[in-house]
């Protein structure tokens, strides 16, 4: 009996993943449940269990290739009864995308800025499958993707054919556009605040020349290349970007270009911190069968600071500020194939135990590709930690549509002075990157004094 493989919904926000990698080939023998092939999508990237035992068929969608949700990507037997003969997997895309150039209009007043790599918008209504041109009061059906390739692109959606289920707009029928020189798009609202039009700004300069390759014929190549796939050009090779990569990459610029970054800097004496965890972590670990960090100290001290300070516990809805009464902090998690944000959702609930317990479960997964997409959305604050890697201190972008993000340094003891003498204390640089359309130096500044005197005064037990 064939059973079909398809791609899977991951969330009700996301309509189309592409297959990173198949993890068998045909005439491989599965079980049920045994990850079968690995996924990317806005939100996450995830290894796929096969839906039935048996012995795999024939891959439909090959690596590189994005299709809609429930599109049949392979076939098993699940009989197994006699091993299939192996069915080459469809050649892979001829060309990517052609580069994209940024766009120049400006972002409308009724969405929010396009989220960072790990966070979906809050302010925004609940995600729908359905657009609303802004000229015309035509429902257009799209998923989020679409749209914001379409925003980026000045892409009036309501000229675009689609030709998925239901006339469903999809990702190629964009990338049809672009690669046609793009639609006439509709003029959008004003948006108060936003920064220059990214037209203004010089467009990606091609990749250098390869030997004996002019660099316009260079740039052909490389965008008429199998595109996951390394090529060699004489003392250099080029790596294609991998789909998170891109995420992340359209992400960070749309957040540097929405968002007024203004970045403050503070040193924290951690040394009360550092005593009380060097004292409890070993028992901390055989009670609870979970190390202990010192992130979760630094998750309680910004949930203090969010309560006395609610204005950076925000984002922003065109000029409307919402300040929410959950407190999501994200937590970026470093990977080798990229970046992710998962968020400790309502962390001021929590003890410094329940944050561990969550942030470890959160990280594993993450690493393990088995986060889902609603455990990386609806982060009203942030966290990055760079100190982990041995830095002094780092200014991180903002992860929207947050209004800031806490990045802390490397805890290391330095001579410092303490009522005219000096002393070998556990310090700490923090810095808080924020939106200065909604936060001033002020609130930021006593924010991040908040953040400090919880920490240098801390008094809550660990055990």
């Amino acid at each position: 009996m064939a059973v079909d493989i398809v791609m899977p919904q991951m969330g009700e926000s996301i309509f189309e993943g592409t297959i990173t990698k198949w993890l068998k080939k045909p005439g491989d023998k599965v079980e049920r449940d045994e990850p079968l092939f690995e996924i990317s999508t806005d939100k996450v990237d995830a290894e796929i269990p096969s839906p039935s035992a048996g012995v795999l068929k024939e891959i439909k969608v090959g690596e590189g290739q994005t299709v809609p949700i429930q599109t049949i990507v392979g076939v098993i037997d699940a009989a197994g009864s006699a091993a299939a003969a192996p069915t080459p997997a469809p050649a892979k895309p001829a060309a990517p995308a052609p580069a994209k150039a940024p766009a120049a209009a400006a972002l409308p007043a009724s969405k929010p800025a396009a989220p960072a790599p790990a966070a979906a918008p809050v302010a925004a209504a609940p995600a729908s499958s359905v657009a609303t041109s802004g000229s015309t009061s035509e429902r257009i059906h799209s998923s989020p993707l679409v749209r914001r390739m379409a925003k980026e692109h000045s892409i009036d959606l309501s000229t675009v054919e689609g030709t998925g289920a239901g006339g469903r707009i999809s990702k190629q029928d964009i990338e049809a556009v672009i690669a046609t020189g793009g639609a006439p798009a509709a003029a959008p609202p004003a948006y108060s605040g936003t920064a220059p039009a990214a037209s203004s700004r010089p467009a990606t300069p091609p990749p250098p020349a390869a030997p004996g390759v002019s660099g316009g014929q260079a740039h052909v190549a490389l965008e008429t290349a199998v595109p996951r796939e390394k090529m060699y050009f004489g003392n250099y090779e080029v790596h294609p970007m991998s789909t998170m990569r891109q995420r992340i990459a359209e992400h960070m610029v749309a957040s540097k270009r929405v968002s007024a970054h203004v970045y403050s800097v503070d040193e924290i004496d951690m040394t009360k911190v550092a005593a009380l965890r060097a004292k409890s972590k070993d028992e901390f670990e055989k009670r609870y069968e979970t190390k202990l960090t010192f992130m979760p100290f630094f998750v309680k001290a910004a949930v203090a600071g969010l309560r006395a300070y609610p204005t950076l516990n925000a984002s922003l809805d065109g000029t409307n500020v919402i300040l929410h009464k959950e407190i999501n902090v994200g937590i970026a998690v470093a990977l080798d194939w990229g970046l992710l944000v998962p968020v400790v959702k309502n962390a001021d609930e929590k003890n410094i135990l329940g944050i561990q317990r969550n942030m470890n479960d959160l990280a594993e997964r993450a690493r393990s590709k088995k986060l889902k997409p609603e455990e990386v959305q609806e982060s009203t604050f942030s966290i990055t930690n760079p100190g982990v890697f041995g830095g002094l201190f780092g200014l991180p972008v903002i992860s929207q549509p947050n209004v800031g993000i806490l990045g802390l340094g490397a805890i290391e003891k330095r001579p410092v002075v303490i009522n005219d003498s000096i002393a070998i204390r556990s310090m700490c640089y923090v810095t808080l990157s924020y939106d200065h359309r909604v936060v001033d130096g002020a609130i930021a500044h006593q924010f991040l004094h908040k953040v400090k005197e919880t920490l240098e005064n801390w008094s809550e037990p660990v055990l």
